[in-house]
């Protein structure tokens, strides 16, 4: 029997409502919401007591109306030092980072009832980390990795609420589970398949973390000093993330990095023996497709085998090649979508009335810290993952001189995250 009759969410964000309304629409468990105390978990703790604990999830097209629903959450918690009850499920809707200091909230009386943790969206070694510390607890406790969350969900008003919009849904996605059978992964995939995502089961954790293509292309577009510039006020005019310099950061030099990177990536990866991916391959058929009149099938197909300047060229060609979307319609001027026009965002104010840093590059920063740990504890070279933690640490304390006397996040402090890559690289020693 799998473990999803009574699930415990943790997490206040839109991830976290739409995960909810899926387990308790679709497998009809007993769900309950925990989420830090906080100005922003303040307005949906607010909006849940004030529509008696119903959520409720819309989506912005046709094809994925799977996804909508309406739910009553059954137990509300506000701190995670508060929950109470027997919850058989975790499921992280939170982020990585905070994976280690959210489970040393709880109760331990409370993680003892616990049979399994569902990671919706780790970074690469995430599974590793969790379990390290579950080992230490003396818990025995199942850990499912997904490689990613499975679509694009935000709030419906652009504020913290009880509604939620699904604007993207992905077709494919993996997960890995830290038991060698599980009837968990059995009922993730049915339900997955229910929602028309194909769930492909890794066999390993660590191999589904690792087949996010986030990992290989945020820290090379942002950890740079051009798109730092614009991320820190540097720059006054609007840079756009997938659009070629001086529009946006994509430089050969920085196709070179992402190759680089990747190589680097591939080699940790295989000292763990699991099996890396072929990038190009990665991005065109998992993520984003392009016509075959800009890349070949035989192109793709064989990237790894190619030497790294051919490598460096498919690459720049397909960024190119995806700055309009190719399966849109043009219009009468033969113009078709802007598909690239993702503006780079800005450092801003958060909530609690501090400056903070947004979420990319914020959240990549943590990512290749625990590469570069990974890379540490395999001793496998890194130097372009330690360039781009270099240039972004750099600019945090450059950036230190512009905020005398203001409020700052946690995310203007260098940090070295040690403790949690030390916990996935004795994780792997000990394999």
């Amino acid at each position: 029997m799998g473990e999803f009759k009574r699930v415990l969410v943790l997490g206040t964000g839109p991830v976290s409502i739409q995960m909810s309304i899926l387990f308790k629409n679709y497998l009809k468990s007993y769900v309950g919401i925990a989420g830090r105390e906080s100005v922003h978990s303040a307005a949906l703790f607010s909006a849940l007591n004030e529509n008696n604990q119903f959520i409720q999830a819309f989506v912005q097209n046709e094809q994925h109306r799977l996804m909508e629903g309406r739910c009553q959450i059954d137990q509300v918690f506000h701190g995670y030092s508060g929950i109470t009850g027997e919850w058989d499920t975790l499921i992280m809707g939170v982020t990585t980072d905070a994976y280690i200091e959210i489970m040393g909230k709880i109760n331990e009386k409370i993680l003892e009832k616990v049979k399994c943790i569902v990671l919706i969206s780790p970074t690469l070694g995430s599974n590793n980390m969790v379990r390290h510390y579950l080992k230490e607890k003396k818990f025995d406790i199942e850990v499912v990795s997904f490689s990613t969350y499975l679509g694009d969900t935000r709030w419906m008003d652009g504020t913290p609420s009880n509604q939620v919009m699904t604007t993207g849904v992905k077709k494919k996605l993996y997960a890995g589970s830290s038991f060698s059978s599980s009837a968990n992964m059995r009922i993730l995939s049915e339900l997955y398949a229910q929602l028309g995502i194909g769930l492909n089961v890794m066999n390993s954790p660590i191999e589904a973390e690792s087949r996010n293509i986030s990992l290989y292309v945020h820290p090379p577009l942002f950890m740079n000093e051009f798109s730092l510039s614009v991320v820190f006020r540097d720059e006054d005019s609007k840079k756009y993330v997938y659009k070629l310099y001086p529009e946006g950061p994509i430089t050969m030099q920085l196709i070179r990095d992402m190759r680089s990177y990747w190589e680097e990536i591939s080699l940790v990866l295989d000292k763990m023996n699991v099996i890396p991916v072929n990038l190009l391959k990665f991005m065109t058929d998992d993520n984003y497709p392009v016509l075959p009149g800009s890349l070949s099938r035989h192109s793709i197909d064989h990237f790894t085998s190619f030497p790294p300047i051919h490598q460096e060229y498919l690459l720049y060609v397909r960024y190119a090649s995806l700055l309009i979307d190719p399966f849109s319609q043009p219009d009468q001027e033969g113009r078709y979508f802007d598909f690239s026009a993702v503006p780079i965002r800005q450092i801003y104010v958060n909530k609690e009335g501090k400056w903070d840093i947004p979420r990319m590059p914020k959240e990549d920063y943590y990512r290749v810290k625990m590469i570069q740990g990974m890379g540490r504890m395999t001793g496998t070279s890194t130097p372009t993952l330690d360039k781009f933690i270099a240039t972004y640490e750099s600019k945090i304390a450059s950036s230190l001189l512009n905020f005398k006397n203001q409020q700052l996040s946690e995310a203007f402090r260098v940090q070295s995250f040690e403790e949690d890559w030390l916990r996935i690289g004795e994780e792997i020693i000990d394999k």
